[in-house]
């Protein structure tokens, strides 16, 4: 494995600010285009490329357990071990539920100084197909809950260490494992000099149809392979708000209402049975006239058109598992005119003691914001509050649609040149992502035109994958001895 060269004073994380959020009225420098380039190639200088490469656990690196432990005590209490028990499932799950203990590792890994809007959790299952507003189906990243301003590394790391530890799970071979994650770094740089030539606008209107993909994918993996993309596709435009309008609901004297299905699915007339129907009712409406102020005025007029029907806790995911998740039935016309709402909530980011706080006051806002600005299309229901809780604890959460045509790859039926393909595809997403708010030509000057840096990661995501596999064995430890409880099958 590459190491960085020897200098105490290669720069690290936990001392890069973030850009501020700059006021409407701020005096704004421009750059030329070979400024910019001037300023990556002067961060290579001082960073090497090779450096990248580098992952050895600190000394005083914390106990993963304690970190997940910290993470918990925010939470959810009954809902924790589910967590447990789906990050139980394999190392990869195990992956998924631990951006916090990566973040922390990230921070002690050389950077750039080189900041743009992260994902924060940029695992290759947080990226997929869902519907643009044109009701086009579009491929993007799609999780924002932890999205702050920071190191473009730290997105690229992530991504990159997932493709190793997912292709570990699937048993692929050492060479199939690398050449997988060594694409999502050439197609992240070469996609990164592609932007850094591209004028303003046309980088803003970069997105990714999924029709237009899959010529391209044929040619790479098979006509079998492209058929069983287009057919999991097919079945999420499906998965809209009238399907889970048949899947979540029953009637009720007539009403749809959401389906019990405890400890994953319950109506908040089962969690707050103490509380009296009309309370309840009030409540809830005063929290989506709350929520309609948050959006832009032509998709408040169209929210204002539905009523609320009902709402339910549901549990999502598996890092998010234990946050307070909700769905809100809302009907329009009539009964068969339903609208499904998501309401998550939006704690501190993971990186935030990293980079430090947040610029917005609210994090469903800082979610919301941050999601708008790394995808090309976004949600056109994106909206936040701040909410008082039964319990008095005042929380923030976003809002977004429950369904609208998601489609996740199918990674454990993935083939080897399957994993290629999509590494391909998550590396130009991210490239673009950060182009839109990084300085990309800066970043493009850094990563070059030879294969350094793709090499570097590829070391680094095989050292981070072998780390996961520790952390993930003092997991099961954890929770073999009772430090830890996980509800498994959920």
């Amino acid at each position: 494995m590459s190491t960085p060269a020897a200098d105490d004073a290669t720069p690290k994380a936990r001392v890069v600010a973030q850009t501020p959020r700059r006021s409407a009225n701020a005096k704004i420098t421009h750059l030329s285009p070979a400024e910019h380039l001037a300023r990556g190639k002067s961060a290579r200088a001082q960073v090497p490329r090779a450096s990248q490469a580098s992952w050895v656990a600190p000394a005083d690196r914390p106990d993963p357990i304690a970190l997940l432990e910290e993470q918990a005590a925010t939470r959810v209490p009954e809902l924790v071990p589910i967590r447990h028990g789906r990050m139980l499932v394999s190392p990869f799950t195990f992956f998924r539920g631990a951006a916090y203990v990566m973040a922390w590792d990230l921070a002690h890994t050389p950077v750039s100084g080189l900041i743009t809007q992260l994902c924060g959790d940029a695992h290759l299952s947080n990226f997929g197909g869902f519907a643009s507003p044109e009701r086009r189906m579009v491929f993007d990243i799609n999780d924002f809950d932890e999205t702050l301003p920071g190191p473009w590394e730290w997105d690229v790391k992530r991504l990159a260490a997932s493709f190793e530890i997912a292709a570990r799970d699937r048993g692929f071979s050492a060479k199939q494992r690398r050449r997988a994650v060594t694409h999502v770094a050439l197609a992240y740089r070469n996609a990164m000099l592609s932007f850094a030539e591209m004028r303003d606008l046309d980088v803003w209107y970069s997105r990714l149809d999924i029709d237009a993909m899959l010529p391209q994918l044929e040619q790479f993996v098979g006509a079998k392979q492209t058929q069983n993309v287009e057919r999991n596709l097919a079945k999420a435009q499906t998965k809209d708000s009238m399907k889970a309008l048949s899947k979540l609901t029953h009637l009720v004297d007539g009403q749809p209402k959401i389906l019990s299905d405890p400890p994953l699915v319950v109506p908040i007339d089962e969690l707050f049975s103490e509380m009296e129907a009309g309370e309840i009712e009030r409540t809830i409406r005063e929290l989506i006239r709350r929520y309609r102020s948050s959006l832009q005025n032509d998709r408040r007029v169209l929210v204002e058109h539905f009523r609320v029907a009902d709402v339910a806790r549901k549990v999502v995911g598996v890092g998010s598992v234990g946050t307070r998740a909700w769905i809100v039935l809302m009907l329009g016309r009539d009964e068969q005119d339903p609208l499904f709402l998501q309401v998550k909530e939006a704690d501190a980011s993971v990186l935030e003691q990293f980079v430090g706080a947040s610029s917005f006051k609210n994090h469903g806002q800082r979610v919301v914001e941050g999601q708008r600005l790394m995808q090309a299309s976004s949600d056109i229901f994106l909206g936040w509050i701040r909410a008082s809780g039964v319990d008095g604890v005042e929380r923030d959460f976003y809002f977004r649609q429950l369904w609208d045509w998601k489609a996740s790859a199918q990674i454990e039926t993935m083939v080897p040149k399957g994993l290629v393909a999509y590494a391909d595809i998550c590396g130009w997403t991210l490239a673009r992502a950060h182009a839109r708010s990084g300085d990309r030509i800066a970043i493009a000057g850094y990563l070059g035109k030879s294969p350094v840096f793709d090499e570097a990661i590829a070391d680094f995501s095989a050292a981070y994958a072998d780390q996961n596999d520790l952390d993930y064995k003092v997991f099961k430890a954890a929770v073999d001895s009772g430090r830890l409880h996980a509800e498994t099958g959920l």
